[in-house]
């Protein structure tokens, strides 16, 4: 199967935006930026929407999840809109009761920790994404030129959440099951590989210009466990995208220790956290790949001059790979001031750094 033709990368609608041209390795005008959590968290209007509602029942509630994924391209005037959902949903819509606690995050009260709990796992039926393609499809026709960039959990964090019960500082659990039983392991990834795939292939068939895999727990994993017990699993996650001419971003955080596994899975784009300056990631991947990222997102609430040389910086090291895709090296925090993120974009779309910017 292919992209239908009212897809916006068939039509001609994003296939000449920047993100697209920078995915594909050309360099835009101008440096595309978005930013990671920019859908709601740290605006006004998305509290005021979100306040008192449950945040699963908000990612399937098409208007709503198209009004959300809206509000920051129109406050910021970021070149992609990243679609809001959650990374969990699919696990939600394949039978498991999950839910978000606010100020934790993703919680299951009856972890999958045997073989069989894992045996009890059932597929995710396609008919309960259709939320999620309407979502979807109502965003890009509000979007028009702007490409949507859709996105799921990779395996290994899904997986995580599952064997922890919840958000974990190291994923102990998650490792020792990893050895201690190999093929529940492997079964278990699978099937986070599939309802994830899933996910994201209904996103992009509805009109995603864009893939993204979220692994945010990856870097408690050594490189020799990644290359071994989760990137075939990564890889098969992906897969789900085969035959769809999209491009497709992976990003992690502590992933130094195995960026070349990363760039093994096929992926169009690496998303690089705050922690290794980009110039560095770019040459232990043989400057082969565009790059995302990193402005640090700590330094959002430093003085202006402070973060303008960091952003700098960043701008200048983002030169040595192919193509750069300006982002935060990870979420929005949500207690930024949404005006410093649009006067960063403008910042950032105003040129090519000089020793005279005066923009700060």
């Amino acid at each position: 199967m292919t992209l239908p033709p009212a897809h916006p990368l068939v039509d001609g609608r994003t296939n000449q935006s920047p993100l697209v041209r920078a995915l594909r390795g050309d360099r835009p005008e101008r440096p595309p930026v978005w930013f990671m959590r920019q859908a709601g968290r740290s605006l006004p209007e998305y509290r005021a929407l979100r306040a008192g509602g449950d945040m699963l029942q908000a990612c399937l509630t098409p208007e709503l999840a198209s009004e959300i994924t809206l509000q920051p391209v129109r406050r910021h005037g970021v070149d992609a809109g990243i679609f809001f959902s959650d990374i969990v949903v699919p696990v939600l819509l394949a039978g498991l009761p999950i839910r978000i606690e606010p100020g934790r995050g993703p919680v299951l009260d009856d972890p999958i920790r045997t073989a069989s709990d894992v045996l009890r796992l059932r597929p995710l039926d396609p008919a309960a994404l259709e939320p999620i393609r309407q979502a979807v499809a109502m965003t890009v026709a509000e979007l028009g030129a702007t490409p949507l960039i859709g996105f799921g959990g990779a395996p290994f964090t899904l997986a995580a959440y599952l064997v922890e019960g919840g958000p974990s500082k190291d994923q102990q659990r998650a490792r020792a099951m990893m050895h201690a039983d190999p093929r529940s392991w492997a079964v278990l990834l699978n099937w986070c590989a599939d309802v994830t795939g899933q996910f994201v292939r209904a996103q992009v068939e509805a009109g995603a210009s864009a893939a993204q895999l979220f692994d945010s727990w990856v870097g408690s994993l050594s490189a020799v466990d990644y290359q071994r017990r989760v990137a075939p699993h990564t890889k098969r996650a992906l897969d789900h995208l085969r035959g769809l001419e999209v491009p497709r971003i992976h990003f992690g955080l502590g992933t130094d220790r195995i960026l070349p596994q990363i760039a093994a899975l096929g992926v169009d784009a690496v998303g690089i956290d705050w922690r290794i300056p980009l110039d560095e990631a770019s040459a232990t991947l043989g400057d082969a790949l565009p790059l995302q990222g990193n402005i640090d997102p700590a330094l959002l609430t430093a003085p202006w001059p402070v973060l303008g040389a960091h952003v700098d910086d960043v701008l200048r090291r983002g030169r040595q790979a192919p193509a750069h895709i300006v982002n935060l090296g990870h979420g929005v925090p949500p207690e930024t001031d949404p005006d410093v993120l649009t006067r960063l974009v403008q910042y950032i779309h105003a040129g090519e750094t000089t020793p005279t910017r005066t923009d700060w």
